[in-house]
């Protein structure tokens, strides 16, 4: 009993426990494919135009004042504002003096002064100072075209923005909508998902007859398959026994027959040998005596006795050792039907768990404050719609607006094209040797054209810097209150500021405990987190006790841990098939089959040519005819029965020599066959008699824990799609991006570039006008010629009864030498 016991620890339960030790836990292998949460569609920006060409201009000009809106003061409002008082008094001045020194100028010069009057007087320096003043009213002029092309095109971007800012508009609200909307449905995806995953579990639990048996299957494969694959191994040696055996009888039945009539006829020709060889008048027979008691079939073919062998193969193949492994194949397969059976209540039962942890599961989106969404969602449509509305009127003010600044850019060009004409024409018609009064006309319209310009000048410049003066107010405190602090955050934290919005308190409204800031939240949807972290929704809702479904687990557990799993145990060989099995094991064994192999080839070795040859020697030698024809007769018989044993026995001989060594290869294995057999049909049934109810309970354990696995893996995904994924705010940080890039960097920037571009042409006017004056007196045909002496010839003056009064006090004074260069 010792024996049999130790015998049962080392065949069966010892493998066991090194089976566990090496597969520690049973692994579950969950290959889940989760499907990508949705994203909101972006609809790009259409304002793809560069605006920003004046930036850093307008910047360092606003940028010197400050800006402070976390609180206001009287004396913090009028710090700040200071700047733009001193401008706009500066604009105000430009305003009102403009137009009245532009009348007092006409005035003037209608009077004669201010260079109204058409006389030049002729000095040394007057080709320089033309030259300079060229030189200055030429850079001027070019300083004012290059306003006025900045001018024109922050007026077209202007135009351009305000045309699109309905659309972009548009644009933006519907990402936010789209980011709005997808949340409901990534929330959606994850109640799907865990919908989907009780559904796998519940297959899963339907289907526990295949899946659990399959483990089952598993746990006994490695122990029952070598002995099922060695039991129709050895059935496979039996039949091939039983093959070979009767091969060779068949054979042997062939062949004895023959051999025996072989044996007959050697006989009678060897009698008769033997009588000519005694025979009186016989020369020298007697030394032929030794070769002729050789004379004889080589072997006898007395094969041992196969009866025992062929009653142990027909014992073996009445046992029906394969028959055997195909009921234990059959025992093997049958195990998910039975596992099937003996679990139904089981499955049932955690069946209807599943369909209380669905609705639980299905319940924890629905506890999420998503109502907010909608309540958001509705007022950006009303927006939309009235933005559609107002379109119409936004895209006449673009047009407007385009105009407006076309014509301005064109007024400012005038001026510029007066003073390039006047320029062109007057370098191209002076000649410096000619008389004022005999200057050429085109010279003469380059001057006009000079005093066209200073005309006009006057004319507009005050109403285009009144332009300036609103444009400057509007936009400059644009950038300065609401583009720059917007830029640094200050316009945010400014809505953050206690009482500064009535009854709006962030935390008050989503009932968190932490001071929740406009500026965090923001700071945090531009770096694209989730809403659970943004909004600290931890503290208004514990998503953890939502996805705790350890009750239900436990109680699926709890019902497949009491269920009896019962695999009827069934024996692989009886102890008659083995008696039988080790009766054939020892009939093969005995079977001396290198003795029949000698016996083939001693009758294969058989040559009676040797003995024929002999006789017909002898024969030579006689003197006695008879005896000589005696002797060649013989060894014609002789000759003739070698013609006989080599067609007719030698192939069967063959033929029974190879069936004899396929038969000894097969016994050969018998023995080691039998003791595989044996040894591996003992350790899988001392499997199945002591380790069967482990295995099952092993891998029982193992199928629930995958199951279990399975929730798990899902209360991982979705706690970590919740709080990580779902409603990560970037598109709602980008809508606020986009909205101060659509207002500061395309709006705000392309006014201030088009009042700081038309004020820096105001300013420019000013000496373009004082020298284009100053240059018109030196292109103009004036009207009276100032007296110069050339080469000591004093010129007459003109008679006194035809001077006008203005030259008779010229006359007075003395005359002028004038030297042409």
């Amino acid at each position: 009993m010792r024996s049999r016991m130790k015998e049962v620890f080392w065949s069966g339960v010892l493998p066991l426990f090194l089976w566990t030790l090496v597969s520690g836990q049973p692994s579950c292998h969950i290959e889940t494919i989760r499907t990508e949460l949705q994203t909101p569609k972006e609809i790009p920006t259409k304002l793809t135009f560069n605006s920003a060409f004046m930036s850093p201009i307008v910047h360092s000009f606003l940028g010197s004042q400050p800006t402070c809106l976390t609180s206001f003061t009287y004396d913090q409002v009028l710090q700040y504002e200071i700047g733009f008082l001193v401008c706009v008094a500066i604009g105000i001045l430009y305003i009102v003096l403009m137009p009245l020194i532009g009348l007092i100028f006409a005035c003037c010069r209608c009077c004669g002064n201010c260079g109204g009057r058409m006389h030049q007087k002729q000095t040394t320096n007057i080709h320089c100072k033309r030259r300079s003043f060229y030189l200055s009213t030429f850079l001027i002029t070019v300083l004012i075209l290059a306003g006025n092309v900045c001018m024109f095109l922050s007026s077209t971007n202007t135009s351009e923005t305000v045309m699109r800012s309905p659309t972009e508009l548009t644009d933006i609200l519907e990402n936010v909508k789209g980011y709005l909307n997808i949340i409901p449905k990534q929330i959606q995806q994850v109640t799907n998902e865990s919908y989907v995953t009780v559904d796998t579990v519940k297959n899963n639990l339907v289907e526990t007859g295949p899946l659990l048996g399959k483990l089952i299957q598993n746990g006994l494969k490695g122990h029952l398959d070598p002995a099922f694959n060695s039991t129709t191994e050895i059935g496979q040696v039996i039949n091939s026994t039983s093959d070979g055996l009767l091969q060779l009888n068949k054979t042997l039945e062939l062949l004895k027959p023959k051999v025996d009539v072989l044996q007959a006829n050697l006989s009678a020709v060897r009698q008769r040998i033997n009588n000519t060889l005694h025979m009186s008048d016989c020369v020298n027979c007697t030394s032929l005596q030794s070769e002729l008691d050789k004379l004889s079939l080589d072997g006898s073919l007395e094969f041992p006795d196969k009866n025992d062998l062929r009653s142990a193969v027909d014992k073996a193949i009445n046992a029906d050792v394969i028959g055997q492994a195909n009921k234990g194949r059959d025992f093997f397969d049958s195990i998910p039907e039975k596992v099937k059976n003996e679990t139904r209540l089981s499955v049932q039962v955690a069946l209807l768990e599943l369909e209380t942890l669905k609705t639980q599961i299905s319940g924890v989106t629905k506890d999420l404050p998503l109502d907010v969404l909608k309540t958001i969602s509705a007022p950006l449509t009303d927006v939309q719609k009235s933005i559609k509305d107002f379109s119409p009127h936004i895209e006449r003010s673009s047009q407007i607006s385009r105009a407006v600044g076309l014509i301005l850019s064109c007024l400012i060009l005038l001026v510029v094209i007066c003073n390039f004409l006047g320029l062109l024409l007057g370098i191209a018609g002076l000649n410096p040797k000619d008389n004022p009064t005999e200057r050429s006309g085109a010279s003469n319209c380059g001057g006009i054209f000079f005093m066209a310009g200073v005309g006009f000048s006057f004319l507009v410049s005050w109403i285009f810097m009144l332009v300036v003066l609103i444009l400057f107010i509007v936009g400059g405190n644009s950038y300065t209150l609401v583009c720059r602090p917007w830029q640094n955050n200050e316009l945010i934290q400014l809505i953050d500021t206690s009482g500064l919005i009535p009854d709006f308190n962030l935390s008050k409204a989503l009932n968190l405990n932490t001071n929740l800031k406009i500026v965090n939240v923001y700071s945090d949807c531009q770096k694209n987190k989730p809403l659970w972290t943004t909004f600290h929704l931890n503290e208004i809702f514990d998503l953890n006790s939502k996805l705790d479904v350890s009750e239900y687990t436990h109680e699926i557990y709890q019902s497949f841990e009491g269920a009896q799993i019962n695999i009827a145990n069934i024996t692989i060989l009886s102890p008659e098939v083995k008696s039988q099995l080790n009766n054939f094991s020892s009939s093969a064994s005995s079977m001396n089959f290198s003795n029949i192999i000698q016996q083939i080839n001693d009758v294969s070795g058989t040559n009676l040519s040797l003995v024929a040859e002999s006789l017909d020697i002898l024969a030579g030698k006689q003197s006695n005819q008879n005896i000589k024809d005696q002797l060649h007769g013989e060894a014609k018989d002789l000759r003739d029965i070698q013609t006989e044993i080599t067609s007719n026995i030698m192939p069967l001989l063959l033929e029974l020599n190879t069936t004899v060594k396929n038969l000894s290869a097969v016994a050969s294995q018998i023995t080691a066959a039998v003791e595989n057999v044996l040894r591996k049909v003992g350790s899988a049934q001392d499997v199945l008699n002591y380790n069967i109810s482990q295995i099952v309970k092993t891998e029982s354990r193992a199928f629930i824990d995958c199951q279990l696995e399975i929730f798990l893996t899902f209360v991982h995904w979705a706690n970590q799609t919740i709080t990580e994924k779902v409603g990560r705010c970037g598109p709602a940080a980008a809508a606020v991006d986009r909205s101060e890039e659509l207002l500061c960097k395309h709006l705000v920037e392309s006014l201030n570039a088009f009042w700081l571009s038309l004020g820096w042409c105001m300013i420019f006017l000013i000496p373009s006008i004082i020298f284009s004056v100053k240059l018109a007196k030196h292109y103009r045909r004036m009207k009276y010629s100032d007296v110069y002496e050339n080469n000591n010839f004093m010129m007459n003056p003109f008679p006194k009864a035809h001077l006008k009064p203005e030259l008779l006090e010229m006359e007075k004074q003395p005359p002028f030498t004038y030297v042409h260069n």
